[in-house]
């Protein structure tokens, strides 16, 4: 319908938390709505991409680092593509990457008379909060994301202990005051109990230094690292997961694809100090990759 301007939703949270697996929920779950989906990863390497074009649906990846500054152009081009696109969309998700604020992508729609905003969804994960709100290297970018929630989701509460959870819950109240919190496992989160919420809150309140664009960028995108790794070797499942508890604290996320020792490849996922090894549906295009981000 002429007219009919298109809602923009936004998932953030850290590093980790969730946002690809809720994410893949969303497509694999649209039941015919045809959604855009637009993803910034923190990386050389956009493994992101990879993961969710298993499930259906049109993605448009966006790769190395902060939306709000080093890719914004892009993002913009991105998004005059999707709203060109005919039949419309019914909705344009954007995956903001892990170490960003989702305020700053949910500004565009705000800014273009063919977008409304959907809402922020910020995930949080229930077992990895706690520690990581108590770290000042992480804890202003998680409070930032958090200030942006229209809804927060409390994800991996299975892997958190009764403590945890309760810290986790008391920590993002008090960060985002009001938006509602539905607490999860492994994302499981229906589409439609999403997209069916109230408008999101008409304001949001940054702290003063936040009206510097390049001092946010600096603070909170260039403390973290990212390296691209394509490992040749083969690994067994149990040797890969010692290889992984071995790991120093100062790495945070470990997301991609390596070889087995049968020929097959292993889809590992490893943030908060858990991992997450399955079996890939079929080997990645270009072969095993690792991305790694850490302090």
């Amino acid at each position: 319908m002429a007219g009919t301007r298109i809602p923009l939703i936004v998932i953030g949270g850290f590093l980790g938390a969730g946002k690809t697996t809720l994410l893949n929920r969303w497509l694999a779950e649209a039941h015919g709505r045809r959604l855009a989906v637009l993803v910034n990863d923190f990386g050389a390497i956009n493994v992101d991409a990879a993961l969710i074009a298993s499930s259906a649906g049109d993605a448009i990846a966006l790769s190395n680092g902060c939306v709000c500054c080093s890719i914004g152009d892009d993002l913009s081009a991105a998004l005059i593509r999707v709203l060109d696109a005919q039949p419309p969309y019914d909705a344009i998700v954007v995956e903001a990457s892990g170490v960003s604020d989702p305020w700053r992508i949910a500004q565009l729609a705000l800014a273009d008379p063919a977008l409304e905003l959907g809402g922020v969804v910020v995930i949080v994960d229930a077992a990895a909060a706690p520690a990581q709100s108590k770290d000042p290297r992480l804890a202003d970018t998680l409070a930032r994301q958090l200030a942006a929630a229209d809804l927060v989701v409390l994800n991996k509460t299975d892997q958190a202990t009764a403590e945890e959870l309760s810290s986790a819950r008391a920590w993002a109240a008090a960060h985002a005051p009001g938006a509602p919190m539905l607490e999860t496992i492994e994302a499981r989160v229906p589409l439609a109990g999403l997209v069916a919420r109230p408008h999101p809150k008409p304001a949001h309140v940054h702290g003063a230094d936040c009206d510097d664009h390049d001092h946010d960028h600096a603070d909170h995108a260039a403390q973290f690292e990212s390296i691209a790794l394509r490992p040749s070797a083969a690994w067994a499942p149990d040797a890969l997961r010692a290889r992984i508890a071995a790991l120093p604290g100062g790495v945070l996320r470990i997301k991609g694809f390596v070889r087995r020792d049968d020929g097959r490849f292993t889809e590992l996922q490893y943030a908060g100090r858990h991992a997450s090894l399955r079996t890939a549906a079929a080997a990645p295009e270009g072969g095993p990759v690792l991305v790694a981000i850490g302090l």
